[in-house]
């Protein structure tokens, strides 16, 4: 698909404009980048069957920008773009990846200092050659250290929502091949990590070469790493690694347990085999010469005398002894999610056609919820025209009149009005408690200053916590994975409070968040606080991101009775202040 890089183009192309201060083109762009980036079918396919006219019909994408998107698939260039890349020779995503660095800050960076690059920026950092410049300061050159410090641990890492959808793509063309029997993706994409480095394949064939040939053949290969008669390894030109293995059906499951891990969790289970008298790899369990499970994960744990563990909880954290002992949960699924309460809408980000409110709950009805919580940024954040207490008043009267209008049409849905309010420096809210109190439900979050100090950023919590109108606590480590490190708390002392004030805690479903993380799930369902799982959707799309909310529970053991919006609507409502 074409769709990802057109994206890119139109992003960094935002960029260039808003470097230009030029008005309004940068928000065109990021729509139109926004709006293919989510296309389920391949541009390229709809320039085909109808042409630019066919273009111009995906949302945000007009006749100029359409007719940019015909170069594209044309020549392989964006002419308007290569004249940018010319004029500021720098490469935007590495430089807008560090925490505070934006288009006019880059443009002022290579202006004054010719950066063109991270290199280039920690160099300079590492000079003390910014801090003098206008705008910038010593605690900026110093975040920017910090920042270009934590994106080089994690360079060769993927985020799990960019990786995914590859993976199953991959899986499902394999899939489709007559040669192939079975195939699956393993490895830390099968525990549903934070970040992926690879993709492994596992495929059962009669046929291995055509299956190498088709694996070797697939659209964006810059390189092959390695070709054989059973395995293969190829490089993408996204930078990640696929690899392939061609599998005999007798051994299919345990070559299944052993890449998927985590490697920790496999040290166990052979000392387990061991111990038995047993000998397991990748070839299956043995006794002597005898294989005796190997077929299917199951017959593996089985045969170790445990139940079969769920990938995303083998990471040697507890589950092997919890399934030697035949106790192990039973981990929330997301067929369980009965609503989202953490959703966005045009309220917020100005007149954006595919966020209205009444769209996103069309959406939520497909998806099969039986609430949706519109839950809108509050008046500190005016980046994202945060709401003040008459927006939220007349945004009330909107939600009531579409309540209204399902009611008649026999809708099951019901749309709660929520709000995701700022918890300023010293513990207090941006919106009045009188507002807040004629609410369904209150987020709470911090959105500034997080790099207070640990006693200071745990207090600030804890007296939004103690608010009567204040249910959810939302992101509270704060982090953005490969950006921002999270922010210093007392996490005991918060987990304490919350049981006391019935607070709940968010696990944020962005995939550049997943906040909290699966240690901080695991010990908030331990002291029996509750949970509750938000899109934190920004886009009609985004309401998707609820799949790597659950997969986050599930990998710190959360059951439907730990998540709140499990819970159909009557009985969620008793949960809320």
């Amino acid at each position: 698909m074409e769709n990802q890089g057109i994206a890119n183009i139109f992003y960094e192309l935002a960029d260039y404009l808003e470097m230009e201060e030029i008005k309004f083109k940068p928000y065109a762009y990021q729509k139109a980048a926004l709006n293919v980036e989510a296309l389920e079918q391949d541009v390229k396919e709809i320039y085909e069957k109808g042409g630019l006219k066919a273009l111009e019909k995906i949302p945000g994408v007009g006749k100029n920008i359409a007719e940019k998107i015909e170069e594209y698939l044309k020549t392989g260039k964006i002419k308007y773009y290569e004249e940018f890349k010319k004029k500021i020779p720098v490469d935007i995503r590495e430089l807008s990846a560090i925490e505070g660095i934006g288009p006019k800050k880059i443009k002022i960076l290579y202006q004054k200092l010719g950066i063109k690059n991270l290199k280039d920026l920690e160099k300079a950092a590492k000079e003390h050659k910014i801090t003098h410049l206008f705008g910038f300061g010593e605690k900026t050159e110093k975040n920017i250290l910090d920042s270009v410090a934590f994106l080089k641990k994690s360079a060769t890492r993927f985020l799990l929502a960019d990786i995914l959808p590859k993976a199953k793509n991959v899986c499902e063309k394999l899939k489709n091949l007559k040669e192939v029997d079975e195939v699956s993706f393993a490895g830390s994409v099968r525990r549903m990590k934070e970040t992926i480095g690879d993709i492994d394949f596992l495929v059962i064939s009669k046929n291995p070469q055509k299956v190498m040939d088709f694996f070797c053949s697939l659209p964006g290969i810059i390189k092959i790493l390695a070709k054989g008669l059973t395995k293969a390894s190829i490089k993408m030109k996204e930078g990640y690694d696929m690899d392939i293995r061609i599998l005999p059906e007798k051994s299919y499951g345990a070559a299944l347990q052993y890449f998927t891990g985590s490697k920790e969790h496999n040290i166990i289970l052979r000392k387990i085999a061991i111990n038995k008298g047993l000998k397991l790899s990748e070839y299956g369990l043995f006794k002597g010469q005898k294989m005796i499970a190997g077929e299917n994960e199951q017959g593996i744990y089985e045969a170790l005398g445990m139940n079969w563990i769920p990938p995303e909880i083998r990471e040697n954290q507890g589950e092997i002894e919890a399934a030697l002992a035949h106790k192990l949960p039973k981990l929330i699924e997301l067929k369980d999610i009965k609503g989202d309460l953490h959703v966005h809408s045009h309220w917020n980000i100005g007149k954006n056609p595919i966020k209205k409110i009444e769209e996103l709950a069309e959406k939520s009805m497909k998806m099969g919820y039986q609430y949706l919580g519109i839950s809108d940024h509050t008046k500190f954040l005016k980046i994202e025209h945060g709401l003040n207490e008459k927006e939220l008043e007349n945004q009330k009267k909107e939600i009531d009149k579409i309540n209204s209008k399902f009611k008649t049409q026999n809708s099951k849905l019901k749309i709660l009005q929520g709000c995701e309010v700022n918890i300023l420096a010293d513990g207090s809210i941006d919106i009045k408690d009188e507002t807040l109190a004629k609410m369904d439900y209150v987020i709470a979050g911090v959105h500034s200053q997080l790099k207070m100090k640990k006693q200071k950023m745990t207090n600030r919590i804890i007296k939004a916590m103690r608010n009567p109108n204040i249910d959810v606590i939302s992101h509270l480590f704060g982090r953005i994975i490969f950006q921002r490190d999270e922010c210093k708390i007392d996490f005991d002392k918060i987990l304490r409070v919350a049981k006391e004030t019935n607070t709940i805690l968010e696990i944020n479903a962005c995939p550049v968040r997943l906040d909290l993380k699966d240690i901080n799930i695991k010990k908030a369902k331990e002291m029996g606080v509750k949970m509750i799982i938000g899109a934190d959707a920004h886009q009609l799309d985004q309401l998707g991101f609820m799949e790597f909310g659950v997969s986050q529970a599930r990998r710190g053991w959360a059951e439907k009775k730990d998540i709140v919006n499990c819970n159909p609507l009557e009985n969620l409502l008793k949960f809320l202040k």
